[in-house]
């Protein structure tokens, strides 16, 4: 290792499994102390214990590095708050975030309950959102008082909520969320001495190793494992380290040994008339704007 992360405190939402537990891992590789915050709770969300998040601080002290566990709800108020704490008062500062705390509920739409919608929305849109507000805070109350931070946030959206996922309803919205929370605290944060991007992953986890059996399941023998959460978190310590300087704003897909820059909504092809437009000058020149612009990428699931 390089030691791309020495003397960087890094917190790391939904670290006791998975993708969270990779990331953790690999910061506290690269040097970093590391804060796992983990509920401990089930794939739909319900239970919970404090177990995974500390089995992976220990596996990161037995390794030689430095970690702690935090068990609160980063999506209320006080257990966003606490985070943060938790790293101010176990290492003296914060200097990158990992929002990647999550769990599924998956319906047809027309089967998908008020309170799944609502559970989803809870702890992938208002979990990021809490616990960066709290760090935001932080980092410029730092800056105002000229220690202006190195400081990085890593989102993590998903596939589905850049392209839509059949049976995901509630998942996509909530992904797709997070890529509009990202831009707007790129662009809010950034006098702060703050970057923030998001990724996409796709890895074998406790959410995708069901759903996608087939495509998630790991070779035999020596064959590179594609799916193992593991090829993500390079990207993410990258991107938390002080070696992405001048990167916000933008969105990954990351998967296997692949990284991709996401270009999201842009204009495409436009007709201005210079007046109002009939219904049916509407329709008819929206038609061939849409038959000269790229047709979107199909959902996930669909047929």
């Amino acid at each position: 290792m390089t030691g791309l992360c020495n003397g960087r405190v890094v917190v790391v939402t939904g670290a006791g499994r998975g993708l969270g537990r990779a990331h953790a891992l690999a910061f506290a590789a690269e040097g970093a102390k590391v804060v796992v915050n983990d509920l401990g709770v089930g794939l739909d969300g319900t239970g919970g214990g404090a177990g995974p998040a500390q089995q992976v601080v220990d596996e990161i002290v037995a390794s030689g590095g430095e970690a702690v566990a935090h068990g609160g709800d980063i999506a209320t108020t006080d257990g966003a708050a606490s985070l943060v704490t938790t790293a101010l008062d176990a290492f003296g500062r914060l200097d990158t975030l990992v929002n990647n705390a999550g769990f599924l509920r998956d319906r047809m739409l027309v089967n998908l309950d008020e309170d799944d919608w609502d559970a989803v929305m809870r702890v992938h849109l208002k979990g990021h959102f809490l616990p960066l507000k709290h760090a935001a805070a932080y980092w410029r109350a730092e800056a105002k008082a000229g220690r202006t931070p190195d400081a990085r946030v890593i989102n993590t959206s998903s596939g589905a909520g850049l392209l839509g996922s059949v049976g995901q309803g509630n998942y996509a919205a909530a992904k797709a969320g997070i890529v509009g929370l990202t831009l707007v605290a790129a662009a809010e944060m950034s006098r702060y001495g703050v970057q923030v991007n998001a990724i996409a992953p796709a890895a074998r986890t406790r959410m995708t190793e069901q759903t996608f059996a087939e495509t998630m399941a790991a070779p035999g023998g020596d064959a590179f494992d594609a799916m193992a959460p593991e090829n993500v978190s390079p990207l993410v310590v990258w991107l938390g380290s002080a070696a992405s300087a001048g990167v916000t704003g933008r969105v990954f897909e990351a998967e296997a040994g692949r990284i991709t820059v996401m270009e999201g909504w842009r204009p495409g092809p436009t007709a201005d008339k210079g007046a109002r437009w009939t219904p049916t000058e509407a329709g008819e020149t929206t038609l061939k704007l849409l038959a000269a612009s790229e047709p979107p990428h199909p959902v996930y699931g669909a047929h």
